[in-house]
């Protein structure tokens, strides 16, 4: 049994939470499993939009964002990053992480993320290349999220309301 509470995770917001009482932005711990093999599989909501309140992420948005995040948690954590999924509800992003999940390292790594999208010229993979709808990005709005996220990142742990 992984001990959530040691990594800085508050244990009352571990798992599936029910969406009225989720907090954005946030990052919370929704899973931590060990492996046959031994290894831990963590995976991290961050949730950027408050879930049914009539807020939530264009797609453009979300597929901006999602690139900035594959890119910078694959160069910043290369042994413990495994994906970056979109939330089917456009209200954030579930992070996978290997045998890694420490709540202030990962939030001290997306912190970093957020902060280096300030300073790009493009999105990350932004090209026919390397993505397969690769015109539907917006480095401006990308920017405007990351900033909106680390206004808040006091926060960033306390993901439910009362």
């Amino acid at each position: 049994m992984i001990d959530t509470k040691s990594l800085g995770w508050r244990d009352d917001l571990v798992g599936e939470m029910d969406h009225r009482r989720l907090k954005a932005p946030s990052v919370k711990l929704r899973m931590a499993r060990e492996g046959a093999s031994g290894e831990a599989i963590y995976c991290v909501d961050l949730r950027v939009r408050r879930p049914n309140a009539g807020e939530f992420l264009s797609l453009t948005e979300l597929h901006s964002m999602e690139h900035f995040l594959l890119e910078g948690f694959s160069r910043l954590l290369p042994e413990a990053f495994v994906s970056v999924g979109i939330m089917g509800c456009q209200t954030g992003f579930y992070l996978v992480f290997r045998n890694e999940g420490r709540a202030g390292e990962l939030c001290n790594v997306l912190e970093r993320i957020l902060e280096q999208m300030q300073g790009a010229t493009s999105v990350a993979y932004a090209n026919v290349e390397q993505c397969g709808n690769w015109r539907n990005h917006s480095l401006a709005d990308a920017q405007r999220i990351a900033r909106e996220i680390l206004a808040r990142r006091s926060d960033w742990l306390d993901a439910a309301c009362a």
